[in-house]
């Protein structure tokens, strides 16, 4: 097979557009159930957002739960989306899901690449909610080889080298905290001894370290599994418009290099191209404006899957509580002169001597929350008090400690991030305060507050600290609240926070089995979305890790279910 660059057929059974998780499983499985598949991208690397992202995956009730003593029912997982979801159209769409949800991972494992192993802990974002678990229903996908995918490693997309050491080293989820011990452990310092020498080695003759692990390595499985099916992926490759004949969607027209050409599709057409994160038109109708068009997905996500839906007479639901999923950036410029963003999700806001403040110098919301709810906490707060940009702060021994957005933990040289403005340093809080554009004296007294409730362990104004999920993206270590310790060790530090979107929620409105829906909620014929060109199955909410990729996954392999089954429903294998 021609890698990214295949010989295209007139016909297939099946095409996919979008070679993110949702476009990637359809095809896994349409062609694991023997239809003729391919794939279309048309950036220059597969793996969309997903490559980019820590690769959760939100699975209630799977059948790997007890292996780390988690225990789930499906009715436990219908209450806690019941009280943590948002209403609108996906509630039907919940009900699928969950029913479909610990089927479609068993497939994934018995026919494909793709292994998934569930997490002892890490509950879900509102874990004293009814319904919630602390573990196993959050699955991870296990690490990658990229040797095992040849010359198709080319064609997987990088992850954000602010998440890697050395440009390109990926480091494990449970590698970190030796990272952290090496000065103070041997068995940590010999790891990651161990791992370094692994990443030269990998340095000698590949372009990037071989190590796959979070989003990069589920993206990395589907591939392999695609390329272990012979399922052609064509990259750089433009979709004009879909084909309809006889009152059902046909086929696709796409762009090449030679010029346009047009593919029959006989069981039908799955859009999965991202959603519209960067498309200026959609994101003006669609989502607040003091989100601007910051985003963290990935460039491919421009809304072409939406507008081609919307053409062959599809909708886009609107009836979301939000219409993307947040997390809180900063912006900085890199090396080589190219734009840059860190998504604060779980590295440094939730940790000890951390604090996130806006225009006034005071505390806005609990900075241990989930990264969406403190999006949502920013944009509150901005009707009443300047707080886009807001300012997370810590002190010398924290940013060491625990870096501060794309400064790493235990960098010694900052000068590059503070010539670049990136970072703002300073002796006083004081002097902190007025750099950054507020008043001293709110900052100085906000400051105050936190070290005493820090000191007692009890966060009297937000309650941070107080439930599983802070815990969890805290410091176990730190006592007597893992996730406050005093900001009292100068100099001082600051970083801009704006919001930004992981991904876009609002989508196409389908069914259960992924067909996208016109606007009498009758099925188009030979059409499906999943990932997010579908609308959110949470429609909007954000209740746990891995709500996006899960999904994603799920209504990828139920689109391909029902396309083998010629269009109609089946018992799922």
């Amino acid at each position: 097979m021609d890698i990214g660059n295949p010989t295209i057929s007139d016909a297939y059974d099946v095409i996919v557009l979008g070679a993110g998780a949702g476009g990637m499983a359809a095809a896994v499985v349409a062609a694991n159930e023997g239809l003729q598949t391919l794939v279309i991208e048309k950036t220059a690397y597969v793996g969309g957002t997903t490559a980019l992202s820590g690769g959760m995956v939100w699975a209630p009730n799977n059948s790997k739960m007890g292996s780390v003593g988690g225990a789930d029912t499906a009715d436990a997982a219908q209450t806690y989306i019941d009280e943590t979801a948002g209403e609108g159209g996906g509630a039907v769409l919940r009900r699928s899901f969950l029913r479909e949800a610990p089927r479609a991972i068993d497939y994934f494992d018995r026919n494909s690449h793709v292994q998934l192993t569930p997490l002892a802990f890490y509950p879900d974002y509102y874990p004293d909610a009814p319904g919630a678990t602390l573990g196993g229903r959050v699955m991870e996908p296990v690490a990658l080889d990229a040797r095992e995918l040849g010359e198709a490693f080319t064609l997987l997309r990088p992850p954000l080298p602010e998440f890697t050491l050395f440009g390109s080293m990926m480091v494990a989820r449970p590698d970190i905290a030796h990272f952290r011990q090496i000065f103070r452990s041997p068995a940590s310092a010999l790891r990651v001894a161990r791992l370094l020498l692994s990443y030269a080695i990998d340095r000698i003759s590949l372009h990037r370290g071989a190590n796959l692990v979070l989003g990069n390595a589920l993206a990395g499985r589907l591939l392999k599994s695609l390329l272990a099916l012979n399922v052609p992926i064509a990259v750089n490759t433009t979709t004009k418009r879909l084909v309809k004949e006889d009152n059902r969607i046909a086929g696709v027209e796409i762009e090449t290099s030679s010029g346009s050409k047009v593919l029959r599709a006989r069981r039908g057409v799955v859009l999965a191209a991202g959603g519209f994160s960067h498309n200026p038109d959609l994101r003006k109708r669609l989502l607040p404006p003091e989100a601007d068009m910051h985003s963290a997905a990935s460039e491919g996500d421009s809304g072409d899957g939406l507008n081609l839906a919307l053409d062959a007479g599809g909708y886009i639901s609107e009836d979301n509580v939000s219409n993307a999923f947040w997390a809180p950036i900063s912006r900085f410029t890199r090396a080589d002169g190219s734009p840059g963003i860190y998504p604060h999700t779980v590295t440094d806001r939730g940790k000890p001597g951390m604090l996130a403040v806006n225009a006034d110098g005071r505390r806005f919301t609990n900075e241990s929350n989930s990264y969406h709810d403190f999006v949502q906490a920013m944009f509150r707060t901005h009707n009443q008090s300047p707080t886009i940009p807001a300012y997370l702060i810590c002190d010398r021994q924290s940013i060491w400690q625990y870096g501060l957005g794309a400064v790493k933990p235990m960098t010694l040289r900052l000068a590059p991030y503070l010539r670049g403005g990136y970072l703002i340093k300073a002796a006083t809080l004081e002097e902190l305060a007025r750099k950054i554009g507020v008043d001293p004296n709110h900052l100085v007294a906000t400051v105050d507050l936190y070290n005493a409730d820090a000191v007692h362990g009890i966060d009297t104004a937000f309650g941070r600290g107080s439930n599983a999920y802070h815990k969890y993206v805290g410091d176990p270590a730190n006592e007597p609240n893992p996730c406050m310790r005093p900001v009292a060790t100068p100099p001082y530090y600051a970083v801009k926070l704006y919001p930004a979107d992981l991904g876009t929620a609002a989508g196409i409105r389908t069914n259960g089995d992924g067909a996208v829906l016109d606007r009498n909620d009758d099925p188009i014929a030979g059409l499906y979305a999943c990932g997010n060109d579908m609308n959110s199955v949470m429609a909007g909410a954000y209740p746990g890790p891995g709500i996006t990729l899960g999904p994603a996954l799920v209504f990828g392999y139920l689109a391909a279910m029902h396309m083998a089954s010629g269009g109609e429903a089946k018992p799922r294998a």
